[in-house]
């Protein structure tokens, strides 16, 4: 079983319009509103593509109580603990091609409803095979908290994937999740505020070179996104560059996710590299070719998958 842990989970709306302009009314052409949160994202791309999996995280107030309800309707397995705090709701606007988010920060979390949660996640985590720790986290909670959840794991002798930023990301990486998943900017600035040099034969190198850093850090075996251009991982001494071999337009917000869905299956399955990559990357092109986020379009995947697996490229 997969687990999937989201911590400051939200109800996703998508507005669909002609184009965005600033400070101007704009005309809703589209409403679509659904659970949402990076964990709840990529359970439900796991459930439809018939994984096993169950969500877990703190959920609260009416927004909350929506969100259950959503996901019970859509037959997605869930476990959470209640808080006081309301959810939060996030917002995408989709013009042509792109998608513009506001998120908003979410609930305050008490010591108390954090302590039922670790307790909780402990007994969750015995029946899992991989957890999936992902997103932002509410106020309140420690900035180690991932890095909490992931030792956790470790110790029943469970895999994990990291999908977070800031402090929560790096903390988190220093525990050694099985697998980190920075972006590129968020790796670019983490690299640029802390000064780090890349001491490696790769030196020069935009992609790889940073992306070993992330292995110095802790983790062991690391997902560089960099959007369009596709993915770098890199694991021990091996490294790969794949990409998809055109631009899919939609709503890029759920492509993250999806990529993480492929990485935990292959987890799940022990796929070995760079399989997963491939697999990755046509999920997250379809993704993009969805129209909300949470959902992939099985054509695209089904189109790109067995190309990208062909193109795949080894980086030094």
């Amino acid at each position: 079983m997969i687990l999937t842990v989201t911590l400051n989970p939200a109800l996703d709306v998508t507005y669909t319009v002609d184009a965005i302009s600033a400070h101007a009314t704009h005309r809703v052409r589209h409403v679509v509103s659904q659970p949402g949160g990076k964990g709840v994202n990529v359970a439900r791309i796991l459930h439809a593509v018939g994984e096993p999996v169950l969500v877990t995280g703190l959920l609260g107030g009416v927004t909350g109580a929506f969100v259950m309800t959503q996901l019970d309707a859509a037959g997605v397995p869930v476990s959470f603990v209640r808080i006081q705090g309301e959810c939060r709701r996030t917002v995408t606007v989709v013009d042509a091609g792109e998608a513009t988010g506001f998120w908003e920060p979410g609930p305050t979390v008490t010591p108390a409803e954090w302590g039922r949660f670790v307790e909780h996640y402990a007994a969750l985590v015995r029946l899992a095979r991989v957890v999936v720790l992902s997103g932002s986290l509410p106020t309140g909670l420690p900035a180690d908290a991932y890095a909490v959840l992931i030792r956790t794991a470790a110790a029943h002798r469970v895999r994990t994937i990291l999908d977070s930023s800031g402090e929560a990301l790096w903390l988190g990486i220093a525990a050694r999740p099985d697998i980190a998943k920075p972006d590129a900017e968020e790796l670019a600035e983490r690299l640029a505020a802390t000064a780090t040099v890349v001491s490696h034969p790769c030196i020069g190198d935009d992609d790889v070179g940073p992306a070993r850093q992330v292995l110095r850090l802790g983790a062991r075996a690391v997902v560089v996104s960099h959007g369009r251009r596709g993915l770098v991982g890199l694991t021990g001494d091996q490294a790969w560059r794949v990409a998809a071999p055109e631009a899919i337009t939609g709503n890029a917000a759920g492509a993250g996710d999806a990529c993480v869905a492929a990485l935990a299956r292959a987890l799940h399955d022990g796929t070995p590299w760079p399989a997963p990559l491939a697999d990755a990357v046509a999920m997250s092109a379809a993704a993009a070719g969805a129209p909300v986020a949470g959902v992939v379009d099985q054509d695209t995947y089904c189109r790109l998958r067995p190309y990208i697996a062909a193109t795949a490229q080894a980086a030094t």
